[in-house]
């Protein structure tokens, strides 16, 4: 089988490489120059765990190639993916369909008969109905399906979760495009990884909800970390007696400074838009985006408490900028909006970031740029955990309070015990632990 991947981006990328080692002939098309020199240099342009050793075993092969040409590409293709960004568009909180149709408008001319076109990017409820009138009038004598196949890929385990996933959704109208995916997919239904083929609509929405599910999960649990503090609780036990109910899970259910990334930010703001639209108004996902965005508000000003109430002339060195952890992806992270807040009230950051830099230096100007945690750390009087890399948890705490001039750790993430921070030297804030912790606390636990 032959596939068409039109956008080499982290979904793309991703997924033609997965493919590729299915033992599928694949072809990566992209218009971005620079990216597909890196590409065929051998470079990855994103950081995902193990993508790299995946894309190189698999170009070794001669199974997965890149392109610029989407004419070349498509000849003989059994399945031509859509992969390419569908941002948030301004003033509206719609997803900008702008690169699909632009990739369904140069698609068209090379259309052979028998090919499935498929949605891998997230698009709104009726995006694939949209895609087959525009190609039904670009070409009305083509024989071909639209289908929907949405990603539910984590950055940091996207190769896992496309080699095991929990579900393969797949939307058809067609039986023929049905037929087709079902192929396609086969050597993961083999290994017993449910393959679930529904109506195009229900795939495009059912992508949307279930992130807007997870996001309001997360959203929960930072508000009941906020109750935790006022009433003598610690999160950590809370959510893990409601996570072992099973209707509910432990998943997603760990506190912090709001969510990010590139799926959960602009999902909801789809949904919430489309919801509107319909006349079918879904106001507790409309009621998650202003809470998140509240949330990395307050985080900001949880630093400013805990450095007395002013961080006016201190230096706060930051552990972590990525939305989360085993990822370079900046896009919507909660450092976006607290370290400039710290800047605007007169302090000056110092950060430590395994892989984000790249992404991060022009999103955050005047911050000093470590690779070493030590170093980041050296003379701060404040330390704040914003990402919990892994890097991170076995820190030497005393050897960090050494070298600072101030004694105050904020950790967002939750990354290490009270008690062990205290010994350490350090008044620790974390997030639902109660009240502030410091060294002359016999209580902190």
């Amino acid at each position: 089988m032959k596939i068409c991947m039109i956008g080499a981006g982290y979904v793309g990328l991703v997924s033609a490489a997965c493919f590729s080692d299915f033992g599928w002939n694949v072809v990566c098309v992209d218009k971005d120059e620079g990216r597909l020199a890196q590409l065929h240099r051998g470079e990855i342009p994103i950081y995902e765990p193990g993508l790299d050793d995946l894309v190189a075993r698999n170009v070794a092969a001669g199974r997965i190639q890149f392109s610029g040409s989407l004419a070349e590409s498509v000849q003989d293709a059994d399945v031509v993916f859509l992969a390419v960004g569908t941002p948030v568009r301004r003033g509206d909180g719609y997803a900008d369909l702008t690169f699909v149709f632009e990739a369904v408008e140069e698609l068209a001319p090379h259309l052979r008969d028998g090919v499935v076109i498929t949605t891998k990017s997230t698009v709104p409820v009726g995006t694939g109905r949209e895609i087959e009138r525009r190609l039904k009038a670009l070409r009305p004598d083509a024989d071909f399906a639209v289908c929907s196949n949405p990603e539910f890929l984590r950055e940091g385990s996207a190769i896992r979760d496309f080699t095991h996933p929990d579900r393969v959704l797949v939307g058809c109208d067609n039986g023929r495009g049905r037929d087709v995916m079902a192929r396609l997919y086969e050597p993961l239904s083999l290994r017993n990884a449910p393959i679930m083929f529904v109506s195009r609509e229900s795939a495009e929405l059912a992508k949307y909800a279930a992130n807007s599910f997870l996001a309001m999960k997360i959203t929960f649990i930072n508000e009941i970390a906020d109750l935790c503090e006022e009433v003598g609780a610690d999160v950590s036990e809370v959510a893990t007696a409601v996570g072992a109910d099973g209707r509910i899970g432990p998943k997603f259910l760990n506190p912090g400074p709001g969510y990010g990334g590139s799926c959960f930010p602009k999902d909801v703001s789809a949904l919430a838009r489309t919801a509107r639209e319909a006349k079918a108004p879904i106001t507790l996902v409309e009621q998650v985006e202003k809470v998140n965005m509240e949330r990395k508000i307050a985080m900001g000003a949880r630093v400013e408490r805990a450095a007395g109430g002013s961080v006016q002339g201190k230096t706060v060195a930051v552990l972590g900028v990525t939305f989360k952890p085993n990822t370079d992806d900046m896009r919507d992270a909660p450092s976006l909006v607290i370290l400039p807040m710290l800047q605007s009230r007169g302090a000056k950051i110092r950060a430590c970031d395994p892989q984000g830099r790249t992404q991060a230096e022009p999103l955050l100007p005047d911050v000093e740029w470590y690779v070493d945690p030590m170093e980041a750390a050296r003379d701060a009087d404040v330390l704040l955990v914003l990402t919990e890399w892994n890097e991170f948890r076995a820190l030497d705490l005393k050897k960090l309070r050494s070298v600072m001039n101030g004694d105050v750790l904020v950790d967002l993430r939750n990354v290490y015990a009270p008690k062990l921070a205290a010994e350490a030297g350090f008044t620790y804030m974390g997030v639902g632990r109660g009240q502030t912790t410091s060294c002359v606390d016999d209580n902190a636990t």
